[in-house]
């Protein structure tokens, strides 16, 4: 070769390197090649971004034989600006001569085994001759070429160094080798070596250091794997130095990316270790930073969303329990972010995120903008089924959890669209797991529920009898001790219980209830699940009860409510839910009750059973008040003691209705609490002599003490009979059945009673009212006729005597009192009687209710007061109606009180009934509510009787005249005005004249009164007259010119003057 040795070079070239393995298994921000020619010249590369596929770099060197060559791999944890020297992957010695022979073509280097592999370099060596290269200096700069003869050594990217900044390098570089042997021997004294370095290197990088991120980094990775090791590791601190790190390394820095993956990395063995979920969170929540800075195709993310990053982060997640909060669902979007469209874990992030989305919905019920979310659950299961195409594995499970979504939806809104698909998705499901399948009795479980779901909306016999066939199957594939046995159990039950209802085969209940006492014998005391199975249970002895009329049956059932709603496992508003549906199902035992015992022929018993179940409200508010005054008299501390807890009650109910579960969980118990105090003292009370039966119900013989002034009738409406019940003022009570009248025809005449008496509203007032004869003729024929001939032929109750009504359910809602045949008598002589003719009609919510006012009678006073109060259009002043009422029907020797217009209205805010019936005035005797709806209660629960009129007669009042429906104010007058002064008749102010008075009045206003508006004024009292509620309206009075009367035995207001001046005593239209 022409040419000394200074004048040849050697151009060598960096092609690709392949199991580029760091020892430490750190993964390493990049790699670079050291070429070390003699102790004091070394030529390093560029850092290249790990893993190269192709480095294409290199230097050109002088040529010189006599030297040989040392060359290393060594991997740099910073891309930005490097501390220490980084950690050696691979080294070997060669010569130039080893380089060269390969005459400029590829060849490989093999580096000595790292981790199981052996790292290589693929080089290509060629000699360059000085005239080469004379002509591009610039470029050899560029290229690195070193003549070897001038430069000593050059290092890219570093400048002259400090002492310091060499001390700070070389701990670097020893904790690199101690941190790689601890990796590949498991010594810890390695590890403790690494720690203690990395700990001097962060101590002379302090705040505002360049290097003081690399420094955090380094210590708490080492750190990190001594708390992998179980040492006794900080874990806080330790997540606390890599947070320090990444704070310093904001986005935009190069090494930004890797410190939120050394951060996940931390975070990833939190959570493995501990399980604790925030850990894994805030994994989810780094992923989603980090998954956009490391572009597919690169190692860093071949790493990063590999097994151990985020794909390790999605798997965890979509293992974590789903709940029905704002916050998962927004975790469970997150994770779906994570999962791109290919991953194989977006089916089951897709899945999760309906489901938190159909649980939400569930939980909260039908409001506007979760219906959206119900159906983006949905829309998410479709998505996740177009993922799971025919032929999937994971097919089925897809389709399943579509069919539970669409299930949701049609209990929410009743489509049966929704459902079809969902069984016919739970049918293709079912293909997919053949016997032997693992999920197949999971799959048999969810179609047999759609079937059921379809059963109840569709009433398709088929329907159930397969669903109980599937029930059956899925049954046997669950062994004693399947986690989901008992849900079966029960179902299948539900499913029984079902069937009994409609075929009434006695075995279908009893293996109902044998199903259910089964799942309750597999679950533990405080099983969450024991509440659906004592539901599931009460709802099959409930069932059987209404068919065979076991009281026993009853008694179960209500027990089985008893400890559902009371199960410490359930929050508030589960068990209120039970409450609720309890009370919807238990709105007709009182009558079927009393239906039972009349088949049983035991009379007594059923007027006890229709008196414990009817106007609760009233009864248990009654049955209170007059025994606390004996007992204030009797004993003053125990009545304290048990009115505070009477308050107390109330407060803690209302404060277990929190929106806030916890809260509500604690209210809750301290409810129960209370409860449990209050029995204790109503059994402490007990004990005292003469309050023995302390707010127990009435017997049949206490019961009787109503019809002393003359017999009661109850009306019974029942599915299974429609009767009526005498109870006579001494002696047995007499039965009499309607043997054309079924509940049926009740409800289509109380549709017909509604419909007629609005038209009639329409008609002029001379008009026949045709329609509205023909339902009082079959009131007459079908009810009230039968009734008469037993009062007349076996009871011998003489004719104008006095008769109370008493009735139940849809009885509610007939006017019973207005009953007539409209007929002439069969010899031409004269029409028919109707029942105002033969009798003087009253009603009353219950028997207790009768009794109670005769109790409260007081000893009339020589100067009885009345009071008139009227109301038309506020502001409108005084009212003439109520003057001519005043001057000239009122009795002179009546103290009279007149307030109307402005005076009758205080301020804004209306008199509730509880305002009504706290204000106790035992002296008052007598009220005429001349306005709307006075007598009229709520559709949804007539056997309570709550309206104006029974709030008047609960604060003491005798009678009461209250309405029906709208008073014609035109016509209405000539009823009043015919009252008052029969009432009056005698110069006498007699408030129990008030029920003939009302009877003389209907009978001589008949010529100007319409038929229905004589009908609406029925004679309401407690101790004469409660009230009849006929149509679901307000309780308090709605009329554009209202009118109250009230008559006391003494001078005493309604009008309270201690009451606050904002109220006002009637609310009216305005």
């Amino acid at each position: 070769m022409p040419g000394t040795l200074e004048d040849r070079y050697i151009k060598l070239e960096l092609i690709s390197g392949r199991n580029l393995k760091v020892p430490s298994q750190r993964i390493p921000a990049g790699i670079y090649i050291s070429i070390n020619l003699d102790s004091s010249r070394r030529w390093n590369s560029a850092t290249e971004s790990y893993y190269p596929t192709n480095l294409q770099r290199g230097p050109i060197l002088s040529l010189d034989t006599s030297l040989a060559l040392s060359v290393k791999i060594k991997a740099s944890f910073e891309l930005d600006r490097m501390l220490g020297n980084g950690e050696v992957v691979g080294k070997i010695e060669t010569s130039w001569d080893a380089l060269l022979d390969h005459r400029s073509e590829p060849f490989n280097i093999s580096f000595p085994s790292v981790l199981s592999v052996h790292p290589s370099l693929t080089l290509k060596a060629a000699v360059l001759l000085d005239s080469d290269i004379q002509d591009s200096r610039g470029a050899l700069l560029n290229a690195s070429a070193i003549n070897l003869g001038v430069l000593a050594f050059w290092l890219i990217g570093h400048l002259l160094q400090s002492v310091s900044e060499c001390e700070i390098a070389r701990n670097t570089d020893a904790g690199h080798e101690r941190f790689a042997t601890f990796v590949t021997s498991n010594t810890v004294s390695y590890l403790n070596d690494a720690v203690q370095h990395f700990q001097s290197v962060l101590d002379q990088c302090p705040v505002g250091h360049l290097d003081r991120a690399t420094a955090f980094t380094i210590f708490a990775w080492a750190r990190l794997q001594g708390y992998i090791q179980n040492d006794s590791q900080d874990v806080d601190s330790i997540n606390s130095l890599f947070r320090e790190a990444l704070a310093l390394r904001p986005q935009g820095h190069p090494d930004h990316p890797l410190s939120i993956y050394h951060l996940l990395q931390a975070l990833i063995w939190c959570y493995n270790k501990e399980g604790t979920t925030v850990y894994i969170q805030e994994s989810a929540q780094l992923s989603c930073k980090l998954l956009p800075l490391c572009p597919e195709g690169t190692f860093f993310h071949s790493i990063a969303a590999g097994a151990n990053g985020i794909d390790y982060v999605i798997r965890a997640c979509n293992n974590l329990p789903t709940d029905a909060s704002d916050e998962d669902i927004h975790f469970r979007q997150v994770v779906l972010d994570l999962c791109t469209l290919g991953s194989e874990h977006r089916p089951r992030a897709l899945q999760e995120l309906a489901q938190a989305v159909e649980e939400r919905f569930q939980e909260r019920g039908s409001i506007d903008d979760l219906d959206e979310q119900l159906n983006e659950a949905i829309s998410l299961s479709e998505e996740g089924l177009r993922l799971y195409p025919v032929g999937n594995t994971y097919r089925n499970f897809s389709l399943d959890n579509l069919g539970l979504a669409l299930r949701t939806r049609f209990i929410q809104h009743g489509d049966v669209n929704d459902i079809t698909r969902a069984i016919s998705l739970h049918r293709e499901a079912l293909m997919l797991c053949p016997p032997g399948n693992p999920y197949r009795e999971t799959t048999l479980h969810n179609l047999a529920l759609m079937l059921h779901d379809r059963y109840t909306k569709l009433d398709a016999s088929d329907d159930l009898d397969e669903a109980i066939d599937l029930y059956r199957e899925s049954l046997q594939l669950q062994q004693h001790g399947h986690p989901s046995r008992h849900k079966t159990l029960d179902n299948l039950s539900s499913a029984l219980r079902y069937r009994f209802t409609q075929t009434q085969r006695n075995e279908d209940v009893e293996e109902a209830i044998r199903l259910c006492q089964e799942s309750l014998e597999t679950l533990s005391s405080l099983h969450p699940d024991r509440y659906f199975s004592y539901v599931v249970l009460q709802e099959a002895y409930l069932s059987r009860y209404r068919v065979q009329y076991d009281l026993a049956d009853l008694s179960l059932a209500v027990e089985n409510f008893r400890l559902a709603s009371r199960h410490p496992t359930q929050g508030f508003p589960h068990r209120i839910r039970e409450a609720i549906d309890w009370a919807h199902q238990a709105e007709s035992l009182p009558v079927d009750a009393t239906s039972c015992s009349i088949r049983r022929e035991d009379l007594q018993q059923a007027v006890e059973l229709l008196e414990q179940g009817r106007g609760q409200q009233w009864s248990l508010a009654s049955r209170l008040r007059t025994p606390l005054e004996d007992l204030e008299v009797t004993n003053s501390n125990f009545a304290h003691k048990f009115s505070e807890l009477s308050k107390r009650l109330p407060d803690a109910q209302g404060s277990a209705g929190s929106a806030d579960r916890v809260a509500a969980d604690l209210a809750a118990t301290q409810y129960r609490r209370l409860q449990e105090q209050w029995g204790a003292a109503v059994a402490e009370i007990r004990n005292i002599p003469g309050f023995s039966r302390f707010l127990l119900p009435p017997s049949y013989t206490e019961l009787q003490a109503a019809a002393r002034h003359g017999p009661v009738i109850i009306l019974v409406a029942s599915q299974y009979s429609c009767s009526a019940i005498i109870v006579p003022t001494s002696g047995e009570p007499h039965y009499v059945l309607f043997p054309r009248i079924t509940f049926a025809h009740l409800e289509r005449l109380k549709s017909d009673f509604a419909r007629e008496i609005r038209l009639a509203s329409f008609m002029r007032p001379e008009e026949t009212r045709k329609e509205l004869q023909v339902l009082l003729r079959t009131v007459w024929d079908e009810v009230m006729l039968p009734i008469v001939i037993v009062l007349q032929r076996d009871l011998r109750v003489t004719s104008r005597s006095r008769i109370w009504l008493c009735p139940t359910a849809t009885f509610t809602y007939i006017s019973l009192h207005a009953a007539h045949p409209f007929r002439t008598k069969a010899d031409g002589r004269g029409r028919e009687l109707c029942l105002e003719d033969v009798y003087i009609c009253s009603y009353t919510p219950t028997l207790s209710a009768l009794i109670r006012s005769r109790q409260t009678m007081k000893t009339r006073v020589t100067t009885p007061s009345f009071a008139a109060i009227g109301q038309s259009v506020p502001g409108a002043g005084q009212s003439g109606a109520l003057l001519t009422i005043d001057s000239e029907l009122v009795p002179t020797t009546a103290k009279t009180t007149t307030l109307s217009g402005d005076d009758a209205t205080r301020a804004d805010e209306p008199l509730t009934l509880l305002d009504i019936m706290e204000n106790d005035t035992p002296q008052a005797e007598f009220a005429f509510l001349s306005a709307c709806h006075t007598a009229v209660g709520d559709e949804e629960t007539p056997d309570e009787v709550i309206h104006l009129a029974a709030g008047l007669q609960f604060s003491g009042f005798k009678s009461v005249i209250g309405t029906l429906w709208v008073v014609d104010d035109a016509v209405a007058k000539h009823i009043v005005e015919a009252f008052y002064e029969n009432m009056f008749k005698d110069g006498v102010m007699d408030c129990t004249k008030a029920a003939w008075a009302l009877n003389r009045a209907t009978c001589s206003v008949k010529t100007k009164v319409p038929l229905e508006q004589r009908m609406e004024l029925p004679s309401v009292s407690r101790s004469r007259t409660p009230a009849l509620p006929h149509s679901r309206t307000p309780a308090l009075p709605h009329s554009n010119n209202l009118a109250f009367a009230f008559a006391v035995q003494q001078s005493h207001s309604l009008l309270d003057d201690n009451a606050p001046k904002s109220r006002r005593v009637v609310t009216i239209g305005q």
